[in-house]
């Protein structure tokens, strides 16, 4: 049996249109969903939407609409985006989906029974788009310290989870297993600001809000918020409090949560505090990905800078959005989006590095040798290097996958690429050409330029993958092996642009 990877990403809030900054996180996954099938393992990749809550409840009836009716047209355009950008998910969930609801209500169940749930009065500082409680002492000038919005004083009846029985476990958790909080940097914030000045118990429902999941045995309140949107990592593949399907045990524990920067705290120390209170493994890892900004700054509607990803792909294409996003973020910092940094990258990598690569080599194919090309073993010096490198390109690209450097795998490809371009420059297969009795030569030349754009063209599929399908149909070959080859022999299809330069003079606004 192949070895099984669950990957899932945050479940989208659906308060409206996701900008390109919630679309990142969905393309990022992808990427890593897709090479570790592409590396044979059984992957199963979960998103969806997140549809209860007081802001969803207040949005609705600003529209006239019902919360149910406001979520589908929201979850349906999340959904839209996502398939938009070619996102190869296994299951798109809903916190409004029926079995969630009823799992949902068992859960509850369990931990009330167990003692891990009570009732009290809660009477705080709340913030509404945040749907979160918070402390004087968390506020930062007086706001709330996620969003940085007005919050007001709430009292109420609520039930609330232990948090603070689970103290001890959390620092051993990050003391003894620091790898499951990656990067480094969300994890020691996690420890200095949240689990050193000690845990507070969590409020779990709520009685003010009625759109949102009832608690079954006492009706006037409802599930709030994270208990009800962490556990959909479970309920949709199978858990149950007493009887969870073959599934679940297949697939339980996740072997990554991929999360943006700002619901760390939730995944690290609420989820961990779930699990343990229902007798389950914890997640292998939680990664806090870096946000995506426009001109240095945090994307907001009231802000008037929400970039979005449909607009972008029907300007410059689903691959080369893809590509920015993947190759412009690093691992623990922020990226930076701008049109003009985009179309910079499409113009020097992709319509230079790799598409003027692949369109020039495959047509010297055709002109000197009518598109039969085999490696004639005709070697110098030049070759070796250029040959080890095409060669050590599968480990160098699995090593930054495995350790989540996803822009750095990207790069890795492009250095194969930038190499293969200095390859011809130091080949000069032009001249090559006019001596006849240098034809053994300029054979094994392209045959080897050849071998890098295939083994990029394979190793590129998880980032772009309709590029990689058009490379491939280009050199009309079924090798699949992620090495130099040089048993192979090509006959070629016919040579396309894969990306054309863009003029910005002649950009529209």
């Amino acid at each position: 049996m192949k070895e099984k990877y669950y990957i899932s990403t945050a479940i989208a809030y659906t308060s409206g249109k996701p900008h390109i900054g919630n679309t990142y996180e969905i393309v990022l996954a992808d990427a890593i969903a897709r090479y570790k099938r592409f590396k044979g393992y059984d992957v199963y990749f979960q998103t969806g939407t997140d549809e209860h809550g007081l802001k969803i409840q207040q949005k609705a009836a600003d529209k006239g609409v019902s919360p149910q009716e406001f979520v589908d047209d929201v979850a349906g355009e999340i959904k839209r985006i996502w398939d938009l950008m070619n996102t190869s998910y296994d299951k798109f969930v809903r916190t409004t989906d029926e079995n969630h609801v009823k799992v949902v209500q068992h859960i509850f169940k369990k931990m009330y029974d167990n003692g891990d749930i009570y009732k009290d009065k809660y009477e705080g500082l709340y913030c509404v788009p945040c749907e979160s409680f918070w402390t004087e002492s968390q506020l930062v000038d007086g706001k709330c310290p996620d969003c940085g919005r007005e919050v007001v004083n709430q009292s109420e009846e609520a039930y609330f989870f232990r948090l603070s029985k689970y103290q001890d476990k959390l620092e051993d958790l990050f003391e003894n297993h620091p790898e499951i909080v990656e990067p480094a940097a969300r994890r020691n914030e996690m420890i200095n600001n949240f689990i050193k000045p000690g845990v507070r118990d969590l409020c779990v429902s709520r009685t003010s809000i009625k759109w949102g999941i009832p608690v079954d045995f006492d009706p006037d309140h409802t599930v709030y918020v994270w208990l009800d949107a962490l556990t959909n990592y479970i309920t949709n593949i199978g858990y149950d409090v007493d009887n969870s399907s073959d599934e679940f045990n297949r697939l339980w524990p996740c072997n990554l949560h991929l999360i943006g920067k700002d619901i760390i705290r939730f995944h690290s120390i609420y989820w961990p505090c779930f699990l343990w209170s229902l007798g389950l493994p914890l997640p292998k890892k939680i990664f806090g990905h870096p946000w995506l900004l426009t001109s240095d700054d945090k994307m907001s509607k009231s802000k008037g800078n929400v970039i979005y990803a449909d607009d972008l792909v029907d300007k410059f294409g689903v691959d080369a959005v893809r590509f920015y996003l993947l190759h412009e973020i690093p691992f623990s910092s922020d990226g930076n989006l701008t049109i003009d940094l985009l179309v910079d990258r499409i113009n020097s990598e992709l319509a230079n590095t790799l598409g003027n690569l692949v369109q020039r080599t495959i047509s010297m194919g055709h002109k000197y040798f009518d598109g039969k090309i085999e490696n004639k073993k005709v070697v110098e010096d030049v070759d070796k290097p250029f040959i080890e490198l095409i060669n050590s390109l599968d480990k160098k690209v699995e090593e930054q996958m495995d350790s989540l450097h996803i822009s750095d795998a990207l790069t890795e490809i492009f250095d194969v690429l930038r190499a293969s371009n200095k390859y011809i420059d130091d080949t000069t297969p032009w001249i090559l050409a006019k001596d006849e009795e240098k034809s053994d030569r300029l054979k094994t030349v392209l045959f080897n330029l050849f071998e890098s754009i295939r083994v990029c063209g394979l190793i590129l599929e998880p980032f772009m993958p309709d590029t990689s399908k058009e490379i491939l149909k280009q050199l009309n070959i079924d090798d699949n092996s992620l090495g130099y080859n040089e048993n192979n022999k090509y006959e070629l299809g016919e040579a396309h642009p894969l990306f054309q330069r863009i003029d910005k003079s002649k950009m529209e606004g």
